[in-house]
């Protein structure tokens, strides 16, 4: 049996995240980027991480673009986070869809994050066909997050 499909960063990869998330921390979003803080599931600690919100039609979605990854493994446990751009705080929470229902998510989400994530996605762009979008799904954990008015 294969573990679930995880790419980790290059300690330049791990740097740059976390510029970004102190960037976003403290009020400037590069491209939509916020600063997700999600309890650990061990620790119970709120940990950080930046990611890309994806808005798809009626509705808002993290991708994990590197596959099941510790944050993704949390929101699991947790059921919820938030996100943060500068003092503005969004609590949220969050429901992981089927493989079956990420095609239009992954899709979009390559169209609009692809400059940034293909390298995570094994060959498999916005251009790729509905099958190979598809047979990459299960390597990617997306999540419609709710946001807590």
């Amino acid at each position: 049996m294969s573990s679930p499909y995880y790419l980790k960063g290059s300690p330049l990869t791990v740097r740059l995240n976390s510029v970004i998330g102190w960037l976003a921390r403290h009020g400037l979003s590069i491209a939509g980027t916020a600063e997700m803080s999600v309890p650990g599931r061990k620790s119970g600690r709120m940990q950080r991480i930046p990611v890309n919100p994806h808005v798809h039609e009626d509705g808002q979605y993290l991708v994990s673009a590197r596959g099941h990854s510790q944050w993704v493994r949390n929101m699991r446990a947790a059921g919820g986070g938030e996100l943060r751009v500068g003092r503005k705080v969004r609590e949220f929470t969050a429901v992981e869809l089927p493989d079956s229902e990420k095609l239009p998510l992954l899709r979009t989400y390559l169209e609009k994050w692809g400059w940034e994530v293909n390298q995570y996605f094994q060959g498999v762009t916005a251009k790729s066909s509905d099958e190979e979008i598809t047979a990459c799904a299960p390597d990617h954990p997306v999540f419609r997050i709710t946001v807590r008015k």
